[in-house]
């Protein structure tokens, strides 16, 4: 019950539906509440002041005197609150907060006081502030004193509010707790009661889930007679139905178990609601799915494939085959050719989908395609560049011994860069059909890395760049074809070479890198890769700058045979590069 999303849902709801009305009535109340305190105090200082304001206006005919001062005093002490007796000009003649006339006489001129203008105005004034003259925060009243038809001046009487937030505080105090009781309650009545509600729905959903799952046996109890409970009776009868049906399919589905197992095309099918009747294993490999739970669920929900399922409704609705060619998107794409043949009868009885793999075909396809594609465009430039050249030579530039000598070693490169390219296409051909099985064992780094360095010393020293090797301990071993690994090493070092300019630096350094496994990095401060062009650096045929490479005499698939042997021997290869930098080359093998 405390994991079902519904509950939780409703659950919060009604929660937070009583916790706002709580808080709303909590806020009134104290509203309320204060409102009335306040309206009580200021009662209170009316009848005060109405009591004072006779004699009042007997004290403002006096002079001020020490006499008046100490019986105002005492007056303040009896009722509880601050009075103060103020003449029509605003001086202050008494004050039951001060202690003696001395004191009073220094206070400030009250005219400019809110509540004392007002009282002079109006005949009443109230005012909420804090006291100039001591500091407290008081409520205020002023009621004008008249004699003789004159304002003889202002009585007023004075409460502190911090005595009345004090017994506020308390109210509040109280009111709290009540909305804290109420709360607890409410939130036990609100979980008894959608407990209530929730509980026949889980009943029902697991119910629905079980047969989904093909138990068909599965019942839903639901006690109430209620909505809920009609709805869990009509869904037993449901399942009771469904149950039936497919225990007489299941029947004749064993017959044909035998012979759909057999057969290596898919095969799965359906009746007139698109609900699979049998599946062999074959269409289970391909859609990912365990033939033997799938009896009675719907297509769609079986194959999540928009135009196949699409193609089997036309088919169903016309009662004529249809043939589909579809693409299964996923960690591994698949190309299939469907066949959908409706089975005979009117209206439809249902039908039946072959399905065939054609993946592998279109991806051998697709390979030969680029293949000779690449491999064309390739061959064309030096072909091209050889078959000017003879023509040139034909046409009677053998004559000038010295531009037909030029013309000759002219071709012989480009024979030469159709030999190598032969050579690498052959090489990277074997690798990539698995026809090439290397026996892997413990190569010495070092040794191998001896070996290119006198592979590329004599290029490295036409381009004045140093070739050096970096290496705590070069004893490493590696797990790799000796040969294998030198190749990866040429390769590297050669493409290094190509791309650094004169006087520059080749780096081949190697260390041990973590779970066992060692890194060698071929390092170059060369004109760099571009950050948009790192991701298909491995790729056959592919060139950052072609027309630089086509001028260096590279083929492109160094970097492609470097990432397959790599592969090979169970080791990566990365690149890591800034335009103009140069760049650094990494494998990382398992140590030997």
């Amino acid at each position: 019950m405390l994991r079902s999303r519904l509950f939780w849902k409703l659950f919060l709801i009604l929660a937070v539906v009583n916790l706002a009305a709580s808080s709303v009535l909590l806020l009134l109340t104290l509203d309320w509440w204060e409102g009335r305190a306040y309206e009580q105090a200021e009662a209170q200082l009316q009848s005060a002041a109405a009591l004072l304001r006779n004699p009042a206006a007997e004290w403002l005919a006096r002079q001020p005197s020490e006499e008046l001062q100490q019986e105002l005093v005492q007056l303040g002490e009896r009722s509880g609150f601050r009075l103060t007796l103020i003449d029509a000009r605003g001086v202050v003649l008494a004050d039951s907060s001060q202690p003696d006339l001395a004191a009073v006489q220094e206070m400030e001129n009250h005219a400019g006081r809110p509540e004392v203008r007002e009282a002079m105005q109006s005949g009443e004034g109230v005012h909420r502030r804090n006291s100039a003259t001591i500091s407290e925060p008081y409520l205020y009243l002023a009621q004008r004193v008249r004699s003789d038809q004159q304002a003889r001046g202002v009585v007023r009487v004075a409460v502190p509010i911090l005595q009345l937030e004090q017994q506020l505080g308390e109210l509040r105090n109280r009111l709290w707790l009540f909305a804290l009781l109420l709360v607890t309650v409410l939130l036990v009545v609100t979980y008894v009661l959608v407990r209530s509600i929730v509980r026949p729905v889980l009943e029902l959903s697991a119910a629905a889930n079980a047969i989904s799952r093909g138990e068909y046996t599965q019942r839903a109890y639901v006690a109430s007679n209620d909505e809920l409970g009609q709805l869990a009776r009509s869904f037993n009868r449901m399942s009771e139905d469904l149950d039936a049906q497919f225990t007489e399919l299941r029947s004749s589905g064993q017959r044909q178990a035998t012979v759909l197992g057999g057969m290596i095309e898919g095969v799965v099918a359906i009746n007139q609601q698109q609900r699979i009747l049998l599946a062999n294993q074959a269409a289970g490999d391909l859609f990912g799915f365990d033939p033997a739970t799938i009896e009675g669920r719907p297509l769609i929900e079986v194959i999540r494939n928009h135009t196949l399922t699409e193609g089997v409704h036309q088919s169903l609705l016309t009662g004529d085959p249809r043939r589909l060619d579809i693409q299964l998107q996923g960690a591994s794409p698949k190309s299939l050719a469907v066949q959908v043949t409706p089975l005979p009868g009117r209206p439809n009885q249902g039908a039946v989908i072959v399905i065939h793999d054609t993946t592998e075909l279109r991806r051998l396809e697709t390979l030969r395609q680029e293949f000779v594609a690449n491999v064309s465009h390739e061959l064309k430039t030096p072909l091209s560049s050889i078959k000017a050249y003879a023509e040139t030579l034909a046409n009677g530039a053998l004559e000038d011994e010295h531009n037909a000598l030029n013309f000759v070693r002219r071709i012989e490169e480009q024979a030469d860069r159709l030999n190598a390219l032969i050579l690498d296409l052959l090489s990277l051909a074997r690798i990539e059909s698995e026809e090439e099985t290397f026996e892997l064992q413990s190569v010495v780094v070092g040794e191998a890395v001896a070996a290119c360095q006198d592979d590329n010393a004599a290029q490295a020293e036409a381009k004045q760049i140093n070739l050096v090797a970096e290496a705590d301990a070069p004893e490493i071993t590696v797990q790799a074809d000796p040969e294998g690994l030198l190749v990866i090493l040429n390769n590297l070092v050669d493409n290094a070479l190509k791309y650094t300019p004169e006087g520059g630096n080749v780096t081949i350094r190697w260390r041990e890198a973590p779970q066992g496994r060692v890194r060698i990095e071929v390092a170059d401060n060369g004109i760099g890769i571009p950050k948009d062009e790192l991701p298909r650096v491995f790729e056959r045929f592919h060139r950052v700058d072609r027309a630089r490479s086509r001028e260096l005499g590279g083929t492109g698939l160094g970097l492609s045979i470097v990432k397959h042997l790599c592969n090979a021997f169970g080791g990566t290869v990365a690149v890591e590069s800034t335009q103009g930098s140069g760049s650094v080359f990494a494998v990382v093998l398992m140590r030997g």
